[in-house]
């Protein structure tokens, strides 16, 4: 009887240890609330919706997309991706989602979103970061690539060579 106690007690301690590795890691790896703002005039012709999730990375790159566009007629809308699927989606020419793949699937507001809008993958571009840098939702042309700020340049540019065209942009 005593042996099986024993036995007990580890399984808790260990379901206890398990419990707090998670909750550790999800408060260091989770990705922050993008902050909501807007970049033009909402009246401009072409619009670009933006969705992200708030981290160094992903503030730079939509940081420097902005500042690319800044000198267009193009109204941006940032907001944060989960409030995507309250956005009025059919009113941007262009969609940008940036998110991260989390515990081997995107987050559920980026799966929810392009579960209810397949008709939106014409206008949707989609950065996709991971830790291997490759995952990606299938069925979905995502530029995929890993967290890194010195790279933030070279994904802007990738980002920017699929919006051109959807903005109406030359380059």
């Amino acid at each position: 009887m005593k042996f099986t106690k024993k036995i007990a007690l580890a399984v808790i301690v260990l379901i206890g240890v398990f419990l707090i590795f998670l909750t550790w890691y999800k408060h260091t790896y989770s990705m922050e609330i993008a902050k909501n703002y807007e970049v033009n005039a909402p009246d401009l012709d072409r619009k670009l919706l933006i969705a992200m999730q708030g981290s160094e990375f992903k503030d730079s790159v939509v940081a420097e997309i902005t500042r690319y566009y800044n000198t267009e007629p193009i109204f941006i809308q940032v907001i944060d991706i989960s409030s995507l699927g309250n956005a009025d989606t059919d009113a941007f020419d262009a969609i940008l989602l940036l998110h991260t793949w989390e515990y081997g699937k995107p987050p559920e507001a980026v799966q929810s979103f392009m579960d209810k809008n397949q008709v939106l993958k014409s206008k949707l571009v989609v950065l996709t970061t991971s830790g291997e840098g490759t995952e990606k939702m299938e069925g979905i042309d995502a530029i995929t690539g890993e967290s890194i700020i010195s790279n933030v340049t070279l994904f802007v540019d990738k980002v920017v060579t699929k919006l051109n065209p959807l903005l109406e942009v030359r380059n």
